[in-house]
């Protein structure tokens, strides 16, 4: 623990909670309602303040260092910047993360003497913030009394860490340095639940005997099986191993399961699958879907749904045909069942029937005009067992997909809240965590200009982050989707912007690339650069983008125009 303060505060309590948790940077934008609790957690030697641009940037920084250190801490001011950081918030909870959102509030002297305050929204009822987080957060706590902080605190953060979701905590300003008690054993917050021992049983022998009356399974891996934790991953591929049998993922879930494995058979994203997996997901007449999540977008507009009865292995419970087992953890779900299937190589003989021939890669002259596919090229090159591979909403969602990870390579994208300019604060977040990985960055034009100022605090930490910023004058995917003017953006001088970022003392480099060679060179330029971060531009065609993306956006585009359901239809 951290040496003991004279005085112990509130605000000395939350320090040493994010502490104990693991989190090393909390990510602030500072107001006045706030600055007393940044210095509390300024004091702790455990932390280090990451100084963000906005509050927008700022949460979705930290939803980024969540996914690469489990927990993460997002520090605003009340209204004006917790209102902005709500967005990145709402990501967290989608993309199941624990992310801490804390927010300075008013004196509590206030309330009482029914003043107007500045950011405010003008009453004297400040209890809105709190109210809004409760609906995007699994536990949100104010606290109005010192002697509550310690039992609040620890309510929240235990939450927010067992249910993978965000938690919102908000202490006055008048009460950061109000004096409390110590903490108690941090295992009070961290313990985790485990699984009911009867349930953990009955549900691996139901799943086993549901299985074994099947003659073609497959296993479909979403999203939630990398949040689950504790062993999850490696469980599934043991799992995976004993059944025999073809494993697909979705798109969200793209390098939870080796894609060099034998058993891999690709993506399963409908009609834009890669592989043969939309074929074996669809010829399977039992699917254990492990941590899925089915979304307009992971459906391709609600046209890949499976059509058979699911077997689904949450997080804390399994559900299939017939039966339902709460308290069960995935991870040892999967750990027992491994032990009672039997091996069925069924639709692994199938898929090697159907899967394609290796594509021909076409590798570009150096003076010829960049493309989408020579850029992919490219960056497939570069991937290596410390990459991490951050695809931002847009045609990157459907270039990424199709590129192969080698063994340990990460892959991040935000499928389900899909907000534009994610990638660029979200990346920002995790390389403080691993400024051990090669973090490369795939970015559209119209979503980097929505969070470009955090570029510069990559500048300032000095991280060598790998920015390849695709420049088609728009936002594509939205023109699949539903196109009109709103769709063109003003362009921007991209490579120059990075001399702003870089100030006086920033190792920053911007450069641009209009064909293949000049990509090669700007790629061998960044690999050089390790002291700061290098944003390629690369100006390509309007009109040079995937088969995927535009297949995909007329199916979304059609779901979105379904007329409404009459009464009784």
């Amino acid at each position: 623990m951290s040496p003991l303060p004279t005085k112990y505060t509130v605000g000395d309590y939350l320090a040493e909670r994010l502490a104990q948790i693991g989190i090393r940077h909390h990510f602030v934008v500072p107001g006045d309602y706030n600055l007393v609790l940044l210095d509390k957690l300024q004091a702790n030697p455990n932390l280090t303040e990451v100084g963000c641009a906005n509050e927008l940037n700022c949460s979705l920084a930290a939803e980024g260092y969540a996914r690469a250190n489990g927990v993460s801490a997002c520090v605003v001011t009340f209204s004006v910047g917790a209102l902005s950081a709500f967005n990145g918030t709402g990501s967290a909870y989608a993309e199941n993360l624990p992310l801490i959102l804390i927010s300075g509030s008013p004196n509590t002297n206030d309330a009482s003497q029914f003043h107007l305050l500045h950011h405010t929204l003008g009453t004297t009822d400040y209890s809105y913030q709190l109210e809004m987080a409760e609906k995007i957060t699994c536990c949100a706590v104010a606290i109005t009394r010192a002697h509550e902080a310690p039992r609040l605190i620890d309510r929240a953060i235990r939450r927010a860490l067992l249910a993978r979701k965000p938690c919102y905590i908000e202490i006055p300003t008048n009460l950061s340095g109000a004096e409390c008690v110590h903490p108690g054993p941090i295992s009070a917050v961290t313990d985790p639940v485990t699984s009911d021992k009867a349930a953990l049983e009955a549900a691996a022998n139901c799943a086993a005997e549901y299985l074994s009356g099947k003659l073609k399974p497959v296993i479909l891996i979403g999203p939630k099986l990398r949040r689950a934790g504790d062993g999850a991953e490696e469980a599934l591929v043991k799992l995976a191993e004993a059944m025999g049998c073809a494993v697909a993922v979705q798109p969200a879930a793209k390098g939870m399961f080796p894609e060099d494995h034998k058993q891999f058979v690709g993506i399963f994203w409908g009609t834009v699958s890669t592989g043969a997996a939309d074929s074996i997901v669809h010829w399977a007449d039992a699917l254990l879907c492990v941590g899925t999540v089915f979304t307009d977008y992971s459906t391709v507009g609600w046209t890949a749904m499976p059509d058979i009865p699911l077997m689904e292995a949450e997080m804390d419970h399994v559900t299939f045909p017939g039966a339902h087992f709460s308290r069960v953890r995935v991870g040892e779900f999967l750990s027992h069942l491994t032990t009672q299937v039997t091996y069925n190589s069924t639709t692994m003989i199938e898929y090697n029937r159907l899967k394609p021939d290796p594509v021909l890669v076409h590798t570009a002259a150096p003076d010829d005009e960049l493309t989408r596919k020579e850029i992919s090229r490219q960056i497939q090159a570069l991937l290596d067992s410390k990459t991490a591979l951050f695809v931002e909403t847009g045609d990157s969602w459907f270039n990424g997909v199709q590129l192969k990870l080698p063994p340990g390579a990460q892959f991040e994208i935000e499928m389900a809240w899909g907000h534009i300019g994610w990638s660029i604060p979200a990346a920002f977040g995790y390389a403080l965590r691993h400024p051990d990985r090669k973090t490369i960055v795939m970015v559209g034009d119209g979503s980097f200009q929505v969070t470009a100022q955090e570029v510069s605090q990559m500048v300032r930490f000095n991280l060598p982050i790998t920015i390849i910023l695709i420049n088609n004058r728009g936002y594509t995917i939205e023109v699949e989707i539903h196109d009109g003017s709103y769709n063109k953006i003003k362009n921007w001088n991209y490579a120059l912007l990075m001399h702003a970022f870089n100030g006086e003392d920033g190792n920053a480099k911007g450069l641009s690339a209009k064909t293949a060679g000049e990509l090669q060179a700007a790629v061998k330029v960044a690999s050089e650069n390790t002291q700061g971060p290098t944003l390629i531009e690369c100006s390509i065609d309007q009109d040079d983008c995937s088969r995927e993306l535009i297949t995909w956006g007329h199916f979304v585009a059609a779901a979105n125009a379904r007329p409404p359901r009459l009464p009784g239809a």
